[in-house]
């Protein structure tokens, strides 16, 4: 276990430090799933975290906020929330469009199964409870991480059975945060 994870709002300086973890993480993510293959994927995967911070700067928070961990001032998390993405409301049928979308739950793979993504996730729901948030929506199409949030949320709200490819579901939860503060 880490015992010294400091946990805060990136600043102006980790933005570059950033753009490259999330290149690391979606480029591991991609690989241990099986598609590293799938390289303008990747790509597309990375430009949409990039734009979710420029965001995040952009507003000061208000349209999208991360939250980053570092440990011996490295950046080994990051997790944020924003509106839900267009594929929850297409998939939802627009059911969760309404709610925020906690996303980018990202953990350096040399860091991954030592809390630092449950560290991550309890500092958001108190950011949430104090903005006066009372739900999010959570979604993955990443088979590692659907087994974590169902250990966590339990089964999905939605599940779309082989969206991404036989085998490969995309799940949806719909959370409320007053059952994960308790």
């Amino acid at each position: 276990m880490l015992t010294t994870v400091e946990i805060r709002r990136p600043r102006i300086e980790n933005i570059k430090e950033l753009n490259y973890f999330f290149r690391l993480v979606i480029t591991d993510t991609f690989t241990k799933e099986g598609i590293g293959e799938k390289l303008d994927d990747i790509e597309d995967e990375i430009e949409a975290k990039e734009k979710y911070l420029e965001s995040d700067f952009e507003s000061n928070g208000e349209n999208r906020y991360f939250l980053i961990a570092l440990y011996d001032d490295k950046i080994i998390g990051s997790i944020e929330y924003g509106p839900a993405s267009e594929l929850i409301c297409n998939c939802t049928k627009n059911a969760l469009n309404n709610l925020i979308e906690i996303g980018t739950v990202f953990v350096h793979p040399d860091y991954q199964r030592n809390g630092v993504g449950n560290l991550l996730l309890n500092s958001m729901y108190i950011t949430l409870q104090q903005r006066g948030i009372e739900e999010f929506c959570l979604d993955s199409g990443y088979i590692r991480a659907q087994k974590i949030w169902k250990k966590k949320f339990g089964d999905p709200d939605y599940l779309l059975k082989d969206y991404w490819d036989e085998g490969y579901d995309h799940m949806i939860w719909r959370i409320k945060v007053e059952n994960l503060l308790k």
